[in-house]
């Protein structure tokens, strides 16, 4: 959240070249693959015989999050972390990122300092650089981008388009809590902004506010099936909702899938917190995003390996195309599975 003190910095007073040489300060490489991080035109690398991996993301103010209930210590975390867990999702491991920012004047340096923690403390936890970026001014809020660099070996980068017929359907930790997370913290702000003298009943519900505010990338999941000899056949991350992601995985693999609604893995918070506000805990799971788990298939001749492992839910399997794309309920009907969960192009 933004700070209200009259002990403020303005950014003015720094400048542009200021502020990255004080970002740049409290950064420390950690990857003998940096050769140059930040200072220069463009930061170097060097992965010698490895692929290297790269993706992107934005995060917007009052389209991806909110300042009024979201830290921006958890906010430079996050920006970090939903970004791993892409890398993770092509189960290659990441070792630098830049981070570019636009902000307003509403923004004193003291902010920028806060996100810059929960940045760097992303990044020591996951053992990556911050290697660049850009700042820029902005009319529009805060923008955030993010890029992540990774590495792995040419035979152990796994794509979306691997899965076949007979693959079991595997996600990692538990689904839905970011988005029951996400109805409580509106909930508590709309009865603020109705009666500002009543404070926020937050109380108790400490998992389903970390997985919205503060999520983890699946780093451990990564290191766990390499332990046990798997690689996963097609794997992708949670972000737009379950859903979305097996028809991502289906249909880019041209084949189809049954899953079982009793299988999807959703912790006991998520579940009562989503009763209370008259919500299926199921429909949360499949629709909800943010979650940041992976959803991966393996050969049917893993099932042991897979099943001994506790973070590991075995979910459905994977058809025929020509079977469609379906969730068997607790009552063993079978209905037709659509993505509906988060449109990142959906006017809002």
């Amino acid at each position: 959240m933004l700070e209200n003190k009259d002990n403020r910095t303005e950014l003015s007073e720094l400048g542009e070249f200021g502020l990255i040489e004080l970002i740049s300060k409290s950064i420390k490489l950690q990857n003998s693959s940096t050769i140059k991080g930040i200072g220069d035109d463009a930061a170097v690398m060097d992965n010698s015989e490895m692929m290297t991996v790269v993706t992107t993301d934005m995060l917007l103010e009052n389209v991806h999050f909110d300042l009024s209930y979201m830290p921006l210590k958890h906010l430079g975390y996050k920006a970090v972390t939903v970004n791993l867990s892409d890398i993770y999702a092509m189960n290659a491991t990441p070792r630098q990122v830049t981070v570019s920012i636009a902000m307003s004047n509403r923004f004193s340096l003291e902010a920028i300092e806060e996100f810059y923690s929960g940045v760097i403390l992303a990044c020591e936890k996951y053992g990556v650089d911050v290697v660049g970026g850009d700042t820029s001014s902005s009319v529009h809020g805060f923008v955030i981008s993010v890029t992540a660099i990774g590495v792995a070996k040419k035979e152990d980068v796994v794509y979306r388009n691997g899965a076949e017929v007979t693959d079991l359907i595997c996600v990692s930790g538990d689904l839905g809590a970011a988005y029951v997370g996400l109805q409580l913290l509106e909930r508590e702000k709309k009865i603020f902004l109705e009666n500002p003298g009543i404070q926020p009943d937050l109380g108790g519900n400490d998992y389903i506010l970390e997985r919205q505010l503060k999520p983890e990338a699946g780093k451990e999941i990564i290191a766990q099936l390499k332990e046990i000899g798997v690689k996963p056949t097609s794997m992708i991350d949670i972000s737009d909702g379950l859903s979305s992601e097996l028809l991502h995985i289906c249909t880019q693999s041209g084949v189809g899938c049954q899953i079982y609604e009793d299988k999807i893995p959703i912790d006991p918070q998520t579940f009562n917190v989503a009763r209370e506000f008259n919500l299926d805990p199921t429909v949360c799971a499949l629709n909800g995003g943010e979650d940041y788990e992976l959803l991966f298939t393996v050969k049917l001749a893993d099932y042991e390996k897979v099943r001994a492992n506790l973070d590991i839910s075995l979910i459905g399997h994977i058809t025929d195309k020509a079977e469609g794309i379906n969730l068997i309920n607790k009552a063993g009907g079978s209905h037709a599975l659509i993505a509906q969960g988060w449109d990142a192009l959906l006017k809002r």
